[in-house]
């Protein structure tokens, strides 16, 4: 027995020994494994980095060489030394992305320009070991300071009507309609016409609700054009009679209000600057380019600003752009809206800007709103029209967004294209 008992204890101990260095050879096992994974993890995370580095760096080179693509090629018959051809301005990001990525470490790099336009690039991919990769882009600045409290108010003499105050031609456009409401046997009362923005801050600090009463420097009461009306009697006859006097009805939800489209500019409806800030061509419009908008700005009472805001959105000011749709040249018509506006070649540029105030300028007096101006020319006067807001299309929302993103601070100095477009990752 006294034998046996030492034999089992031995066998204990010997199973003992050999789970302890099976549990030794284990650890060493993941120890190594977890190296390994973490070496593996270490290393694609360096290659990250080289390639984000590098797509920055590229991108940057572009950003430097951009505004160069739209110089002349020639000057009194001579090559400019201003101007660069498009395989130059690619070679140059190249470079700069190769170099970017090789001085942090990388070794096998590819550069491509994915989605590219066909006169000037924007994004640029740079492709580490196969493994990983990164796309850097010019953009305008996606977040800008808000307009200031005053931008867009009304600063003009003021006509009375049943003492409110309005500007003159609204005051001019009221009393045909409020005739004709007469004629039908319906008194309309002037309730409200313009309000400060300082009048505004109380009636919005009393009522903070942004759907019934507009924050200060966002209601459209400040520019003048803008009259609620009463008696509620009088409601159906302006929903079917207004729009004959250039009179829009605001929001679905407010059959009381109603504003002046007609002769509405941009500037006039909340954008394209003030007096003080000017309404000129921004300077980050190519030179080329800068006559164009400020003619077709003047002749249709249309922002340069908006009017090159939307084109750089657009085509990037390509005037041989085409889209995967049909759209063509720098403003993107469809060769059926060309027709409509007389424009028989989308791809002078010269026409094509002037058709693009003139839409934008029916488009205005339409919705009698740049957002919504906007949104009509992107996806159609009939979507817009049937909720009278931007339709959910996640292209459309984009679009606009974007546009009224670059007004917010094109001014004069905005300079955009001159070293002020933005360098961001994106993929």
């Amino acid at each position: 027995m006294r034998a046996r008992r030492h034999r089992h204890g031995s066998g204990q101990r010997g199973q003992a020994l050999f789970l302890l260095l099976a549990a030794l050879l284990g650890a060493a096992v993941l120890t190594v494994v977890f190296g390994a994974v973490a070496h593996g993890l270490a290393t694609k995370a360096d290659e990250q980095r080289a390639a984000d580095l590098g797509a920055l760096a590229g991108a940057k080179a572009m950003r430097g060489a951009y505004d160069r693509l739209f110089a002349p090629p020639l000057i009194d018959g001579r090559p400019n030394p201003d101007h660069l051809e498009r395989g130059a301005y690619l070679a140059l990001g190249e470079q700069a992305a190769q170099s970017g990525a090789r001085d942090n470490g990388a070794r096998d790099v590819r550069v491509s320009f994915p989605a590219a336009d066909p006169l000037a690039p924007t994004r640029v991919r740079v492709e580490v070991d196969r493994r990983v990769r990164a796309d850097a882009e010019l953009a305008p600045p996606a977040s800008m300071a808000a307009p200031s409290a005053d931008q867009g108010q009304y600063a003009g003499p003021f006509a009375y009507r049943q003492g409110k105050p309005m500007r003159p031609d609204t005051a001019q456009a009221f009393d045909r309609m409020a005739k004709a409401a007469a004629a039908d046997g319906v008194q309309l009362i002037v309730v409200s016409a313009f309000r400060s923005d300082a009048e505004q801050a109380v009636l919005f600090a009393r009522h903070p609700d942004p759907k019934w009463v507009a924050p200060p420097g966002k209601s459209l009461h400040r520019l003048g054009t803008e009259i609620d009306f009463g008696p509620r009697t009088a409601w159906p006859w302006l929903d079917a009679n207004a729009p004959r006097f250039h009179f829009v009805r605001r929001y679905p939800w407010e059959p009381w209000h109603f504003g002046l489209s007609l002769n509405a500019g941009s500037s006039s409806v909340g954008y394209g600057g003030t007096p003080e800030r000017g309404v000129g061509v921004p300077s980050f419009v190519p030179a080329r380019f800068a006559g164009a908008f400020a003619a077709a700005a003047q002749r249709w009472n249309i922002s340069a600003a908006l009017l090159a805001a939307q084109a750089y959105t657009e085509s990037h000011f390509n005037p041989f752009a085409r889209s995967s749709a049909g759209a063509e040249g720098i403003s993107q018509f469809m060769p059926g809206t060309a027709a409509d506006y007389g424009l028989t070649n989308p791809y002078d540029a010269t026409a094509a800007i002037d058709a693009q105030a003139h839409m934008m300028r029916d488009l205005l007096r339409t919705f009698a709103s740049v957002p919504l101006a906007l949104a009509a020319y992107n996806a159609g006067s009939s979507r817009v029209a049937a909720c009278m807001c931007i339709p959910p299309i996640p292209e459309t929302q984009a679009y606009v967004a974007a546009i009224l993103g670059m007004l917010n601070g094109a001014g004069d100095s905005a300079g955009l294209l001159a070293g002020g477009l933005e360098i961001r990752l994106v993929a």
